[in-house]
């Protein structure tokens, strides 16, 4: 196999287009493979096999600087440079990452987990080269919905103005997660008839280039090449913001890239070339269903069939409950930023398209586009992951929180979501929600107290609500009709006790109950924490005077998470109590399964157990 031989990239240099084109279909292969066991991001990566080999056998990394977007487009590049044998641990604990990871590979010039960021990173990566008067290519490649997201318009509009030569590899797939939405994705659509445009431009300027050029010549020239451009490419937005656009072509083809990528890199300034792709390419079901490949767990590679559970994940019961409300509420809208079907929201367009809201990669605007449709008398439900809502934290306290807007945030993937790994876990919404003011936060310890929270979200008025919930299957019988309304910032007692108070946050409760009972020898208070902001202040006041020793558990960052709220609380009230919070330490957490973080960072019951034996003897013997 010609993959066997490649160790490095200088080794694909060496192959003619027939191999490379073997090797091709031999690296998607190995994905399907990997992936089918390990799950991950298939579609994206089958989609860019060919962009990879082009890039690596034009440009010499990493002295030429390749900064991928979303480095779930990258294992194919992974592959290549130098992780082939390694491969097989993608996604694992201890193995290599899901995205691009600058400790993990010198040629992982920038990570990427989160969208957009690569025409950013590359004009400063350019910048900085100009500088320090060097001279290697910087090429970003950038896709799958990502110039959906303003943060690449933002670094397209500097690059426009710095002129630094750099290239930009815009990979057309039609698809971010879902299918892409909005003008930008029809605009894409329109230049990939511009094919007529860049043949007549070549053949003109090919003509000219045999005639003697006088200066009105060349005027008559430049005003033909608009009129092409006008005629057959209307409003060419790179070109007018000072970028040279190129294409588009056969992102598979990788003959044509090769020539064209050659070419490109002895072309100065800022340009974009536009590579038209197919998600999930070379895999039938992939090619198929690129929404259900873009990111899965493990599947059957002969069918395509993922592992079916008999429980829904709360994604699903949140995107099921709020479709049953919507349908006694008519003023129930859903916004969400390129994940209808991450979030369970599938379930609500389905049944109400008009009021169904995909608005693409674009956190910061779905947050203040949620803030007028609630100024309008809607009942904006703003469904996004943990880690994605953390680009709108400006708009949730500038536009949400202050103007004390009604809005309804649903954030899913609160906690570790597990191989995505650190770019992906969201173990930090406790802390940079609960510092706002004006907004509730909310943590069901279940998905029957999932849908009471969206019910008590649905019917509040007094400004931003939240609630954050785990991807993680529901264990609970889940009775739509038989929603309730919470009191604001009202806890639950789980048991009465003595001596130890307990304040417990999320689905963990299960945990923790389970080792409370292996534990004879205490009969501890444990609270469900449910109101993360404000706090149940009355429950408080009750139960800590009688209590030696308080607990906090929390499946966020314990760093300004809700045990600093306990510790803030008891500090302003002059109360000295010994407190034990259990949570995630001061770090980016890895990848690995969910289940296997919980233990290594001792929130499975083990060492909730382990944690309180430990915490409860010390406090013995200090006392002894």
């Amino acid at each position: 196999m010609i993959i066997e031989k490649i160790n490095k990239p200088e080794d694909i240099k060496k192959l003619s287009i027939e191999e490379l084109n073997i090797l091709a279909k031999e690296i998607r292969d190995l994905i399907i493979n990997v992936t089918s066991k390990n799950g991950g991001h298939v579609a994206p990566s089958l989609g860019a096999v060919e962009i990879t080999i082009a890039l690596l056998y034009v440009f010499e990394p990493p002295y030429d600087k390749i900064i991928w977007d979303v480095g779930h487009q990258a294992y194919a590049w992974k592959i290549l440079t130098g992780r082939k044998d390694v491969f097989h641990k993608l996604r694992q604990y201890n193995g290599i990452s899901g995205f691009l990871k600058m400790e993990e590979s010198i040629y992982d010039a920038y990570g990427a987990g989160h969208a957009s960021t690569s025409i950013s990173a590359a004009l400063g990566f350019a910048s900085g080269r100009d500088l320090n008067k060097e001279n290697y290519n910087v090429v970003a490649i950038i896709g799958d919905g990502a110039m959906s997201g303003g943060i690449s318009f933002e670094g397209i509009n500097n690059l426009g103005h710095m002129k630094k030569n750099m290239l930009i590899i815009l990979n057309d797939n039609k698809m971010s997660i879902s299918k892409n939405v909005g003008g930008l994705s029809n605009y894409l659509l329109k230049l990939q008839s511009a094919k007529i445009y860049n043949k007549l431009k070549d053949d003109v300027w090919n003509l000219l280039g045999e005639l003697p050029m006088s200066e009105k010549t060349r005027e008559s020239a430049k005003k033909l090449a608009e009129g092409l451009k006008n005629l057959f490419v209307p409003n060419i937005l790179f070109d007018e913001l000072g970028i040279r656009y190129f294409g588009p072509v056969d992102g598979h083809n990788i003959k044509d890239l090769i020539i064209t990528l050659e070419k490109l890199k002895f072309i100065s300034g800022p340009k974009i070339l536009h590579v038209l792709t197919q998600k999930g390419k070379g895999y039938t079901y992939a090619e198929t269903m690129p929404t259900k490949f873009h990111g899965l767990g493990v599947f059957d590679p002969e069918t395509g069939e993922t592992v079916k559970s008999s429980n829904p994940t709360y994604s699903e019961i949140f995107g099921r409950a709020l479709t049953e409300f919507a349908k006694k509420d008519k003023d129930i809208v859903a916004i969400t930023a390129a994940m209808p079907e991450g979030t369970g929201l599938d379930i609500f367009r389905e049944t109400f398209r008009e009021r169904f809201f995909d608005v693409g990669i674009a956190e910061e605007h779905a947050v203040i586009f949620s803030c007028g449709l609630s100024l309008t008398g809607k009942k904006p439900v703003c469904a996004i992951y943990s880690t994605f809502l953390q680009r709108a934290f400006d708009p949730i306290i500038h536009d949400a929180a202050l103007q004390k807007i009604p809005v309804i945030f649903a954030i899913d993937r609160g906690g570790v979501v597990g191989e995505d790994g650190p770019t992906h876990h969201g173990v930090f919404d406790i802390s940079y929600l609960r510092i706002i003011p004006n907004i509730v936060l909310m943590v069901p310890k279940d998905g029957k107290e999932l849908i009471d929270m969206l019910y008590t979200a649905i019917n509040y008025k007094g400004g931003p609500i939240a609630f954050r919930y785990p991807r993680d299957k529901v264990d609970s019988e889940i009775k739509f009709d038989e929603a309730k309304i919470i009191p604001i910032g009202e806890w639950e007692i789980i048991r009465e006790g003595k001596d130890i108070l307990i304040l417990s946050t999320g689905t963990l409760i299960k945990n923790l109950l389970e080792a409370v009972d292996r534990i004879k020898d205490i009969n501890p208070t444990i609270i469900n924490a449910r109101f993360v902001k404000p706090l149940d202040e009355k429950m408080l006041k009750k139960y800590i005077p009688s209590s030696k020793f308080i607990v906090t558990l929390e499946e966020n960052s314990l760093m300004g998470g809700f045990g600093s709220a306990i510790l803030e609380y008891l500090n302003n009230e002059g109360i000295k109590k010994n407190v034990l919070r259990l949570g995630f330490p001061d770090k980016f957490i890895e990848q690995g399964k969910r289940e296997k973080l919980l233990s290594i960072y001792g929130l499975d019951a083990d060492g909730i157990e382990k944690s309180l034996r430990k915490f409860l003897n010390e406090k013995k013997d200090n006392k002894e």
